[in-house]
């Protein structure tokens, strides 16, 4: 379907598809479908060499753990970020939304970048980086003006963490460059704390008060959710310290201990949000579940450096995918709900969707210490890829049709 723009003048303008008039639409469809392809892509290459086989050729120029990893976090995770950030700038600031034109040269940079990446054996790595790395820089531009406002000046420290992510790109590609060895773990890490700290930030905004609202319209009278400030000032610096104690020089036991801190005080932040009233709402209740696991992430990776609890990497997913996928997925599921004029209401293969990628967090994180490496990661990549299956057999006509009318 398209939608036609509108002048100043009310007068009809270029006709553009729906999916393009608004940033949370593009980018929220197009995260789900490279979510299944990027995993599928992935568990293939794994399957052919759980069965003994070998490929002669790759199209990437990578190793395809890395190039895993890197399409995980610099994929499907920027492309959620982006559809977030260009939809809710505008209505922090009371300024217009970005218009479809943006939403599909910004939308054609970063599909571009994964084309790139994914097609990087043929072609130059410096052009392969060049394309991938334009994504946030563009992104940035479009939000810059908005933040830099008196009003939005506490919001600046979101273009922080998107500095951070362009970096930890950047310290892939040098590698891949060969201009710098030893990087692509730092890289990799950067951008999972980096979007570790903006759920830290954004969900001690949103899981409280969407919860108090609910609580509200149901004419709750009981105990509604606290925010301490000293708590979510020592939560959020732990989390932005645990992004700059990612960088290559800092000695891994810094990390592992602001860790355990951030963990600890992000999980005392979550206790005071009343979670448990809100297992009757699946919309509701997995915000806080996805804030449970990013406290939780952090502990278990600190005790993974500190004291080998977990290999690192196990350790790793439960804030990669438990986290950031699990909030992702929650904030993709509500936004869309909301902002094309849908009650906030999950529907029910949605919430098997939310069990779905908590249950393939704890499988991929922990499943290793009892069963086989193998086993572990077609049952983590399945649940991963059932769930955004679904979520893309519900949305899909929600993303790719017009706001409903009240």
């Amino acid at each position: 379907m398209v939608e036609a723009a509108m002048s100043k003048d009310g007068k009809s303008q270029i006709q553009f598809p729906v999916v393009f008039t608004a940033g949370f639409r593009f980018f929220f469809l197009f995260a789900g479908l490279y979510a299944v392809f990027a995993m599928v892509a992935w568990v293939f290459w794994l399957g052919v060499h759980a069965a003994g086989g070998a490929f002669l050729a790759l199209p990437i120029n990578t190793a395809p753990h890395l190039w895993h990893a890197h399409e995980m976090m610099f994929g499907y995770t920027v492309a959620v970020m982006a559809g977030f950030f260009v939809t809710a700038v505008p209505n922090w600031t009371g300024s217009n939304e970005a218009g479809p034109a943006f939403v599909m040269i910004a939308g054609l940079v970063w599909l571009s970048g994964r084309i790139a990446v994914g097609m990087s054996s043929v072609l130059d790595p410096l052009l392969v980086a060049a394309i991938d790395l334009a994504f946030v820089p563009v992104l940035s531009i479009a939000i810059f003006g908005r933040l830099a406002q008196l009003s939005q000046l506490r919001n600046v420290i979101f273009l922080f963490l998107l500095a951070a992510l362009f970096i930890g790109n950047l310290f892939m590609h040098l590698e891949w460059l060969g201009w710098a060895g030893g990087n692509t773990e730092a890289g990799v890490r950067l951008g999972i704390f980096a979007s570790a700290a903006m759920i830290a930030i954004i969900g001690g905004r949103v899981v409280p008060a969407f919860t108090r609202n609910a609580l509200n319209r149901a004419g709750h009278t009981g105990k509604l959710p606290a925010s301490h400030k000293w708590l979510d000032r020592v939560g959020i610096l732990s989390a932005l310290l645990a992004v700059l104690a990612c960088l290559p020089f800092v000695p891994e036991q810094v990390l592992g201990l602001i860790c355990l801190v951030a963990g600890g005080v992000n999980l005392a932040r979550l206790f005071g949000w009343v979670g448990l009233k809100t297992l009757n709402n699946p919309i509701l209740w997995v915000l806080h579940v996805a804030y449970l696991l990013l406290g939780a992430g952090y502990i278990v990776y600190g005790s993974s450096i500190l004291f080998a609890v977990l290999p690192e990497t196990a350790a790793l997913h439960l804030l990669a995918v438990g986290a950031v996928g699990c909030m992702t997925m929650a904030m993709m599921t509500r936004a869309s709900l909301g902002h094309s004029g849908r009650p906030l209401i999950a529907p029910a293969p949605i919430s098997i969707a939310y069990v779905l990628i908590i249950a393939g967090a704890l499988v991929r994180t922990f499943g290793t210490q009892f069963v086989e490496y193998y086993t572990v990661m077609f049952l983590s990549g399945g649940l991963w890829i059932a769930a955004f299956s679904l979520y893309l057999g519900v949305y899909f006509p929600i993303l790719t049709t017009p706001r409903k009318q009240k």
